[in-house]
C-alpha cells in the first residue's frame, strides 16, 4: 500500500512538473500597451511659440521603457491633417516587416483614423528611438526614446548604474515641416538648422546625481541633418553600448554621434560638488551650433561656470579615427546568454557585394538625390503588399544596379533582391563633400571599415574582421567610403535609407527584399489582420 501511495505521489509530482514546464515554455512574454494621439500643438523650443507635432501632448513623445522580448502594442491615432506613420529606428522586427512603419511596408494612417502596431523586441537590448517616417514630419517633432533593458537573468559587463538618463539631441529649424517640404519640392536644399535641442529645449535642462555614484547616459541623435559631438565638462565617459551591441569600455572626453545613431555611456560623478556643462555641438558645419544642459551634483550651490568644454569642429580624420576605436566586447552577453563574439563574422565567405553611391543631381531642373543614379519614388502600393500578393507593375529588380554606373539620373522604385541567409558586403561610396548617414531596417551589420577616396577590393585588407561593432546606422565621411558585412537572416522588405531626411525625402533610399520561396511562420508572419490596404492592394475576402 505504501509503495502504491508512493508511486501515485511520484506520478502526481511528475505530472505537475510537466504541466508547469509546459506552461512556462508556452507562456508569452509580457505585453506593454500604449495609446498615442498625434496632434499639432504649440511649443517653445527656442523660447518663442512655434507649431510642433505632439504625441499625447508631449514633445518629445512619451518614452517606451521595455525589456528584451517584450511585446509592444501601440494604438496610434492620427489627428494631423496629413497621412502619418512612425518607424521604430533599430528595432529588427523579426519576421514582421509588416510593422516597420515606412511607406514600403505600410499604407499610411489617414487623418482622423488609427492603426495599431504589434511587434516584439525579440532578442534585443540597448538604446533606440522612434520617429515619424512620412514626409518631413520628424522635423517638427513626433520622435521619442525606446530603451530596451536586459532581462535579469542576463549579466551585464558593467556594474548596475545608480541612475539612467536619456538625452534626445536634435537639430531644429524655425521653419515648419510644411515650409521645409515646400522648399524641397521647389528644388532647393535645406539651410543649416537654427539650433540644437536636448529633449526638446535649447537650454535650462538639469540632470541631477550624487557624488561618487555612476550614471548611465543614453544619447541619441534624432535630428534630420547634422552630426553632433557630445561631452560633459570635467568628466570622462565610458562607452558601454552602441545600438544594441556591448562595446569595449574605452574612455572618451567627447563622442561623435551621427544622424540616427545612439550610444550609451557610463559617467562616474567624482568631481567636486557643483554644476557642470553638458554640451552638444554640431560637427562639420559653419557656424558651429551649441546647446547646453547641466549635470548637477546633489547639494550643489554653484551654478555652471567657466568656458564650455572644447570639442572638435570640422576635423574629419579625428572623427574617423575615433570611430575605429569603437569595438565590440566579444566576451559580453547581449540579449542572449551566449557571448557576442560567438558569431565569427570574419570567417564567413561573402556571397554578394553591393556598392551604393550617393549623389546630388538635377532631374527636370530640380534638386534630387540618388543612389546609383536612381532617385527613389514611393509607389501608391506598398512594396510589401505588392510582393506578398504578386501585384504586377509596382516594382521590379532591374530598376537599380548593385554597382554604380555612368549615365543620367532618373526616377525609379529601387528594390534589390537578396536570398534569405545570404552574407552580403555593402559598400557606401560617398563622392560628395558632405557627410552621409545610412540606416538599414530589419538587421544590424558589422561596420568593418572606413577609408578616404574610392573603394576597391584591396580595401578589404583594412577590414576589422574580429571585433567590429554591429549597429544599424553607419556614417560615411566626405569623399570616403564605409563598408559593412551583414547576414540577411530576417525575411521581409527592408528600407535602406539616408538618415539625413531631406536627402531621403528627395530620393536617397531603396529597399532590400530578403526572400526565399518557402512560406513558413518560422521565417515570416502572415499579414496582420488589421493591415491597411491602399493603391492596387485590396483587402482579401
Amino acid at each position: 500500500m505504501k509503495q502504491a501511495s508512493l508511486l501515485l505521489c511520484k506520478l502526481f509530482i511528475g505530472t505537475l512538473l510537466f504541466w508547469l514546464g509546459s506552461v512556462l515554455v508556452n507562456a508569452e512574454d509580457p505585453y506593454l500597451f500604449y495609446t498615442w494621439t498625434v496632434t499639432y500643438g504649440i511649443g517653445f523650443p527656442l523660447g518663442v511659440p512655434q507649431q510642433v507635432i505632439l504625441i499625447n501632448e508631449q514633445f518629445p513623445g512619451p518614452p517606451i521603457e521595455a525589456v528584451t522580448n517584450n511585446n509592444i502594442v501601440v494604438n496610434l491615432i492620427n489627428k494631423l491633417d496629413e497621412p502619418f506613420l512612425i518607424t521604430w529606428n533599430g528595432v529588427k522586427q523579426r519576421r514582421t516587416s509588416w510593422q516597420d512603419g515606412v511607406l514600403g511596408t505600410n499604407c499610411p494612417i489617414q487623418p482622423n483614423s488609427n492603426w495599431t502596431y504589434r511587434f516584439q523586441l525579440k532578442d534585443q537590448i540597448g538604446t533606440y528611438t522612434y520617429f515619424a517616417s512620412t514626409s518631413m514630419h520628424r522635423a517638427s517633432g513626433a520622435f521619442g526614446a525606446l530603451n530596451i533593458n536586459q532581462r535579469s537573468v542576463i549579466t551585464t559587463p558593467y556594474p548596475q548604474p545608480d541612475g539612467d538618463f536619456t538625452l534626445l539631441v536634435t537639430d531644429w529649424f524655425k521653419m515648419s515641416h510644411k515650409d521645409l517640404r515646400m522648399r524641397l519640392d521647389a528644388g532647393y536644399a535645406l539651410p543649416l538648422p537654427d539650433a540644437l535641442l536636448i529633449n526638446g529645449v535649447s537650454k535650462g535642462l538639469i540632470f541631477t546625481g550624487e557624488q561618487g555614484k555612476t550614471y548611465k547616459f543614453r544619447v541619441s541623435n534624432v535630428g534630420i541633418a547634422t552630426s553632433i559631438n557630445f561631452r560633459i565638462q570635467d568628466h570622462t565617459m565610458s562607452l558601454i553600448e552602441v545600438e544594441g551591441a556591448h562595446t569595449l569600455q574605452e574612455s572618451y572626453e567627447s563622442l561623435d554621434v551621427h544622424v540616427g545613431q545612439s550610444v550609451t555611456v557610463l559617467v562616474i560623478l567624482k568631481a567636486s560638488v557643483r554644476d557642470y556643462y553638458i554640451v552638444a555641438s554640431t560637427r562639420f558645419t559653419k557656424p558651429i551650433l551649441n546647446t547646453i544642459a547641466s549635470l548637477r551634483y546633489l547639494g550643489s550651490k554653484n551654478a555652471v561656470y567657466g568656458p564650455l568644454p572644447v570639442g572638435p569642429t570640422y576635423h574629419i580624420h579625428w572623427s574617423m579615427k575615433q570611430a575605429r576605436t569603437i569595438r565590440m566586447n566579444l566576451t559580453a552577453n547581449a540579449a542572449r546568454p551566449n557571448p557576442q563574439g560567438s558569431f565569427h563574422y570574419g570567417t564567413i565567405p561573402i556571397n554578394r557585394t553591393l556598392i551604393l553611391s550617393n549623389a546630388a543631381t538635377m532631374i527636370y531642373g530640380k534638386l534630387r538625390y540618388t543612389v546609383n543614379r536612381i532617385s527613389y519614388i514611393n509607389p501608391a502600393t506598398p512594396l510589401k503588399l505588392a510582393d506578398w500578393y504578386n501585384i504586377l507593375g509596382v516594382f521590379d529588380f532591374k530598376t537599380m544596379l548593385s554597382t554604380p554606373t555612368i549615365g543620367p539620373a532618373h526616377f525609379g522604385t529601387s528594390v534589390l533582391d537578396v536570398e534569405l541567409h545570404e552574407f552580403v558586403e555593402i559598400v557606401f561610396q560617398n563622392d560628395e563633400r558632405s557627410i552621409q548617414s545610412w540606416h538599414m531596417d530589419g538587421t544590424s551589420a558589422f561596420l568593418v571599415g572606413y577609408g578616404s577616396g574610392t573603394w576597391n577590393v584591396d580595401m578589404r585588407k583594412r577590414y576589422n574582421l574580429v571585433d567590429a561593432v554591429a549597429r544599424h546606422t553607419f556614417q560615411v565621411y566626405p569623399l570616403s567610403w564605409t563598408s559593412i558585412l551583414v547576414s540577411l537572416d530576417n525575411k521581409g522588405m527592408w528600407n535602406l535609407r539616408s538618415q539625413i531626411w531631406s536627402r531621403r525625402y528627395l530620393g536617397q533610399e531603396l529597399y532590400v527584399r530578403v526572400w526565399n520561396d518557402e512560406k513558413s511562420l518560422y521565417t515570416e508572419a502572415e499579414p496582420p489582420l488589421n493591415a491597411l490596404y491602399c493603391g492596387l492592394a485590396k483587402r482579401p475576402l
